[in-house]
């Protein structure tokens, strides 16, 4: 039974005029590296709508389009599996950014709605779409259980510890965070790998410093442990990692993992 994965992260160029050419290269990175699962970053598919405080359903409804449009390009990464989100309307016309998971048997399957939304200069989230149902759950990747926490839900630290007791191996952080935070970030990523016995993988969108929006890039593979494996950086914009799953089901029974709440 296999019992690793080559994960791949990346900072993606949130610029529309860049954005075919990223992923073309991510694509071809992909070919090169063997990789089994691409964590893209949160909402990779169209324009950030949270920069603007004032939502606009022309605007959510061209997003939308476009991740559709994104979505079904996804089999020209040639890769088993993808996790990304992408927004979505509820039956009851709830506006959700829903974290999905997309193969190429069973295309863009939901896993849970972000929850924890922001709602300030840059990031008017909570303005844009409600925040969905506090259900943090799992979906398979090969052999390997995967849990999401989009963006902001990184924060809220019982999640990972509820992820440890689920058994998952890789915890997926899509990410669309600014470049003066991103010492922060990490931080936050490696103790989320630690409360969660799992490696913490994000992928973050990026823009070139002078620009309007100021995404930071820095995508990361951390171990169960809190170790930085690897991180993206605007010359290596994507990076491949064997992840070994024993490593992580392993980590369950040691400290801090272990002890009762």
């Amino acid at each position: 039974m296999t019992t690793s994965l080559n994960v791949t992260v990346c900072q993606l160029d949130a610029r529309a005029d860049h954005r075919s050419a990223a992923l073309a290269a991510l694509a071809g990175h992909v070919t090169r590296t063997g990789s089994d699962l691409v964590v893209l970053p949160e909402l990779p598919f169209s324009d950030w709508l949270a920069a603007d405080p004032d939502p606009d359903p022309a605007r959510w409804q061209r997003s939308v389009a476009e991740h559709e449009s994104g979505i079904a390009g996804l089999p020209g990464l040639s890769v088993a599996a993808v996790i990304a989100s992408r927004p979505t309307v509820e039956a009851t016309g709830s506006r959700r950014n829903q974290a999905f998971v997309w193969t190429a048997q069973s295309g863009a399957a939901r896993i849970r709605d972000k929850y924890y939304l922001p709602d300030e200069p840059g990031f008017w989230e909570a303005s844009w779409y409600e925040r969905g149902e506090p259900t943090f759950d799992i979906c398979r990747v090969g052999p390997a259980r995967v849990g999401v926490l989009l963006c902001t839900d990184l924060w809220f630290l019982e999640w990972a510890r509820h992820y440890a007791r689920s058994g998952v191996e890789l915890l997926c952080v899509p990410r669309a965070t600014p470049v003066e935070t991103l010492d922060t970030w990490l931080a936050g990523g490696r103790t989320a790998a630690v409360c969660s016995g799992a490696y913490c993988v994000s992928s973050n969108q990026w823009v070139p410093s002078g620009s309007d929006l100021d995404f930071g890039g820095l995508g990361w593979v951390i171990d169960p442990d809190g170790t930085v494996l690897a991180t993206t950086t605007p010359d290596e914009p994507f990076v491949t990692v064997r992840v070994d799953l024993k490593a992580a089901r392993n980590a369950k029974n040691t400290y801090p993992r272990y002890v009762r709440e």
